[in-house]
């Protein structure tokens, strides 16, 4: 049983993560103020429920995230985004 559910949670998390990026990219694309504002709001709440659901992964280790980035790392990519590189 728990098997099931770590993947109905996995598989949830991938729908809304797409969910996500099909939002921003509706989001960029209107022209419409309106729609554009109705649009972040279905996305914050599809925001939160992803978050909701993260946390109950991380609770039962169903996900369990990367190693945190070094301080390095953080810098170096700080620098390629203030260079415009990337």
């Amino acid at each position: 049983m728990q098997m099931q559910e770590k993947i109905m949670v996995s598989d949830t998390l991938a729908a809304i993560n797409g969910e996500l990026t099909r939002y921003a990219e509706m989001i960029a694309q209107s022209e419409n103020k309106e729609l554009k504002q109705t649009l972040k709001q279905f996305r914050n709440a599809c925001e939160q429920s992803q978050e909701e659901l993260y946390q109950i992964a991380r609770e039962k280790a169903y996900y369990v995230p990367a190693q945190k980035a070094s301080e390095e790392a953080v810098a170096h990519v700080r620098e390629l985004f203030g260079q415009g590189t990337l």
